[in-house]
């Protein structure tokens, strides 16, 4: 009967030693740098839109495979840009590079990891309309908007750097309109085939970051095709990044000399770049 009673008494403080640590989690990762808190500043910019581009990419496989394991936005990369914008009285839409319905990353949404935003995206029937029915990329101006803001997650590993399309789209929209870009993450590869007039990379020279080598290493992510990193380093592109002994909780934003492209690090990176766009459209007015 004693033996029971201390098994039981030792399930009992497991069980509270488990709960206490699950609740606690979503502390312990901010503290360490996950997705950090920003004050964010008010902008009224009626009138203006701004256009959410993602991946249409939702399984990690390897050329020949058709299965792996589900992938596509990560979530926070989405949801906080898109309600920075919507909060600044835009008007946002949302594309993908198919169009129709968006593959969310579902580690996006773990409790520890899960953001205000993304807590505000899962009560938001009209957001999840747009993420449903995402924009075909083929079938957007982007010079019809004010920000082009291009999310990441390992899906755009896959085919924002390959699209031909987009690649004419952020050439074209640089020449032909004075809108702001923006990304985080691996968002950063929509920008590295684009070309300017002679035929180079319109990024060569310019000040950007996208995640680093070091943290797609740490998070063991055996194969995605493409890595902001190298890829915005082949493109000329003057790569800067933050890192701590884990990436994952590292951040950073930049702008570029001309002040055309705001990029991100990494997921943690989403409030700051969204700000640092609107920052940069009030100092045109």
């Amino acid at each position: 009967m004693k033996l029971k009673k201390k098994i039981s008494y030792a399930v009992g403080i497991l069980a509270v030693t488990v709960i206490v640590s699950l609740l606690s989690a979503p502390a312990i990762v901010k503290s360490l740098g996950l997705h950090p808190d920003f004050d964010s500043k008010q902008y009224n910019f009626e009138g203006k839109r701004a256009l959410i581009v993602t991946t249409s990419h939702g399984v990690l496989n390897k050329p020949g495979e058709t299965t792996g394991d589900p992938t596509g936005v990560f979530g926070s990369e989405m949801t906080i840009p898109y309600y920075e914008f919507l909060d600044a009285n835009m008007q946002v839409d949302v594309a993908s590079i198919k169009g129709g319905e968006i593959p969310i990353d579902p580690q996006s949404f773990i409790y520890f990891i899960k953001t205000e935003s993304d807590k505000r995206y899962l009560k938001d029937e009209s957001f999840q309309a747009k993420v449903k029915n995402s924009i075909p990329l083929s079938k957007v101006d982007f010079k019809q908007y004010d920000v082009v803001f291009f999310s990441g997650g390992w899906g755009a590993a896959y085919d924002m750097a390959q699209s031909e399309i987009l690649a004419e789209k952020v050439s074209d929209a640089y020449y032909n309109s004075d809108l702001v870009y923006g990304s985080v993450c691996h968002g950063a590869l929509a920008f590295t085939e684009a070309k300017d007039t002679l035929g180079n990379y319109l990024i060569a020279g310019r000040t950007m970051t996208g995640v680093t080598m070091k943290q797609l290493e740490q998070l063991n992510i055996s194969y995605t095709p493409k890595h902001p990193e190298p890829e915005l380093k082949k493109a000329g592109a003057n790569y800067q990044a933050n890192h701590k002994s884990n990436d994952f909780f590292a951040t950073l934003t930049v702008i570029d000399e001309e002040k055309r492209f705001v990029t991100g690090q990494n997921q943690n990176s989403g409030h700051e770049t969204a700000q640092l766009i609107l920052q940069t459209l009030s100092e045109r007015e």
